[in-house]
């Protein structure tokens, strides 16, 4: 078997768990597939104990819905599984009702790249129920694992300040599809290239690297390793320092980066991947501006994170360029977003809409009813709070928000004196794509717009302050009236 070739380049359709499937065929055998339901995808927390999210991986998602639909391979998949009692577990005329589907689905999303925060809808399906239902596991796939690495891209981007970041965890990294989507996630989030070939072709990101310790302990001295690499390879050089004596290889290097100036090319720069990085880069920095090596850059690695470089910063370590690999691509510190997805709404016998919460003893886990949009205001340019409402509600010129955790937190907002953008947008009307993805250079711009738009205390590490994200009023108090319904039935 073709492993590879056979897994990646056939239908994904099947990338679900089977409760999706359960629950499509139950809706079918009970007449109620085709009944519309609104389900919204969201989190319950920031990660890494932040206080923002970037919102990452719906291109993932268009694509797949794009090619949403069942194989003739993965209906004789199907047809043969089993239950519990070793009968068939779905009748035939269900999967000739599967061979037969046409996605009928409006969604609407968060552009990419977009802040985010707890409790918002990112992405919200409206249409059959059994569609909605399949489409639960592949979007929290898709959105969970990209959306968790651009947040942590973006923490490291703002360490690192005006420095460049590369990203090179694909070693490390979860497997081939966590490799390829931390790469495009990370790119998004605020690095500025990729170590990984592939990612670079498939997304067009940068793509930067040099070598490793290997291709100097291949040669019987350091400097036949720097000299001939430098004579290879002229327009790409950056010296690995510390593969014997980190000192002595500082050493070596300069007196290769001479030859490199008498030959009229550029001494691109050293690499530092183990010690203590802040004295060594001031060392390395003060020893190769002597040697007439201002502009050569001092590139870092060694299981950086967004709390290492801000401390390497505060140490005043003289380093240019950061790599950032392992603790990136797995998100080392918190290796899940916790994304959920959850009916807010389903049309009744009547056509009209029921509005729906699933109750916990956790107010956290209590979800929001209703045909959910946020409104974001803005006054100077800077984000001042988002406000989720129910949009089949008629609009209005002034608000009130609520915050669901704290009802004596209250906040008005005029569209006399805000800016308002609602950050739901259209993607899929009746199952036609109706928006046209950025290009990923685009989606980088938007992210560094967006964090020029938020103010300071929200996006510091430690403590950082709570964006204001309430319900409007009138939401708040049906939500309340569920609540106290379903807790007296």
């Amino acid at each position: 078997m073709k492993l590879l070739s056979d897994l990646y380049s056939g239908s994904l359709t099947l990338l679900t768990d089977l409760y999706q499937l359960t629950m499509s065929y139950g809706y079918w055998k009970s007449g109620k597939a085709n009944q519309e339901a609104v389900f919204n995808l969201f989190f319950r927390e920031n990660p890494f104990k932040g206080g923002y999210t970037v919102a990452c991986g719906l291109e993932y998602v268009i694509d797949y819905i794009d090619n949403f639909e069942f194989t003739e391979k993965d209906l004789e998949y199907l047809l043969e599984m089993k239950g519990n009692d070793g009968r068939q577990l779905f009748e035939p005329d269900f999967i000739s009702f599967l061979r037969n589907m046409e996605f009928e689905c409006d969604i609407d999303a968060v552009p990419e790249g977009t802040v985010v925060f707890p409790h918002e809808p990112m992405i919200r399906i409206r249409g059959p129920v059994y569609q909605c239902q399949l489409l639960e596991t592949p979007l929290l796939n898709m959105l969970n694992f990209q959306t968790l690495i651009a947040t942590k891209a973006s923490r490291i981007k703002a360490s690192a300040k005006n420095n460049s970041v590369l990203e090179f965890g694909l070693r490390r990294a979860q497997g081939i599809d966590g490799a390829l989507a931390a790469s495009r996630a990370a790119y998004i989030g605020g690095c500025d290239s990729t170590s990984n070939v592939l990612a670079g072709k498939l997304f067009d990101i940068p793509v930067s690297g040099t070598h490793a310790h290997s291709w100097v302990m291949s040669f019987e001295e350091e400097k036949e390793a720097f000299a001939t690499y430098a004579k290879v390879m002229p327009n790409n050089v950056v010296l690995l320092v510390d593969t014997y004596d980190t000192i002595e290889g500082i050493k070596t290097a300069i007196e290769v980066g001479k030859e490199i100036k008498q030959r009229g090319e550029v001494f691109y720069g050293i690499r530092l991947d183990s010690g203590d990085l802040a004295y060594f880069s001031k060392v390395a920095r003060q020893m190769l501006d002597e040697a007439g090596f201002s502009e050569t850059k001092i590139v870092a690695s060694n299981d950086l994170d967004e709390h290492l470089i801000a401390s390497l910063k505060n140490q005043e370590a003289k380093i240019d360029i950061w790599g950032v690999g392992t603790k990136l691509v797995t998100a080392f510190d918190q290796p899940a977003l916790g994304a959920v997805y959850k009916l807010s709404a389903i049309k009744n016998k009547v056509n009209e809409w029921d509005y729906k919460i699933k109750l916990s003893e956790q107010t956290l886990k209590i979800n929001n009813p209703g045909i959910q949009q946020v409104k974001r205001f803005s006054k100077n340019g800077k984000f001042i709070g988002d406000m989720i409402y129910d949009e089949s509600l008629p609009d209005k010129r002034a608000f009130k928000m609520i915050d669901p955790s704290d009802a004596t937190k209250r906040k008005s907002f005029s569209l006399e004196e805000e800016q308002v953008l609602n950050l739901l947008i259209p993607i899929f009307r009746k199952g036609a794509k109706v928006y046209n993805p950025p290009k990923i250079r685009e989606i980088k711009k938007h992210v560094f717009k967006q964090m020029e738009s938020m103010d300071g205390s929200v996006k510091r590490f430690e403590f950082p302050h709570k964006y204001p994200v309430g319900l409007e009023e009138s939401l708040f108090a049906l939500k309340n009236e569920l609540i106290l319904k379903l807790r007296n039935h």
